[in-house]
């Protein structure tokens, strides 16, 4: 990876131990005393198969620049992959990193960038239920500044 590209996208589910493999190999000697990873599994519930996802690129990038500037202010960097399209249960479909010089640092971050994540990335999830795609509306969240009167 370069380390430029600190935001990845993959068709389907994530190849995990390849994708934080990469991750560590790249940055364990850039003098982060922390790497912290955060790995979303799509769970077996409420009798789905999966789940689906649609991604609105321009506003991620955005979002993820916004948190890169975040961290370089406390000499951190963050790191996200995720998917698009279908993810079975028992899957990966997020994974997010913050390297840091210090713990408490990448601690502090990684908290705050997951939960900001699940409220303001325009990613769209829908579940999988018997091979087709419906909008998962109850665990969904309006974005920020999104909508016609916004």
């Amino acid at each position: 990876m370069n380390s430029e590209n600190k935001l990845q996208l993959f068709d389907g589910s994530l190849p995990v131990e390849e994708i934080t493999n990469d991750w560590y190999n790249e940055f364990k000697n850039s003098n982060f005393g922390a790497i912290i990873t955060f790995v979303g599994v799509v769970r077996d519930e409420d009798g789905i198969d999966g789940l689906s996802f649609d991604i609105y690129e321009p506003i991620l990038n955005n979002w993820f620049n916004s948190w890169q500037e975040k961290a370089n202010a406390q000499n951190a960097i963050v790191l996200m992959a995720h998917s698009r399209g279908d993810v079975l249960n028992h899957e990966s479909s997020y994974i997010a990193a913050v390297c840091s010089p210090k713990r408490r640092v990448a601690l502090e971050l990684i908290d705050e960038f997951v939960e900001d994540f699940k409220k303001s990335a325009p990613i769209w999830k829908y579940d999988i239920i018997d091979k087709k795609r419906v909008y998962a509306l109850n665990r969904s969240t309006k974005i920020k500044g999104s909508g016609i009167l916004a």
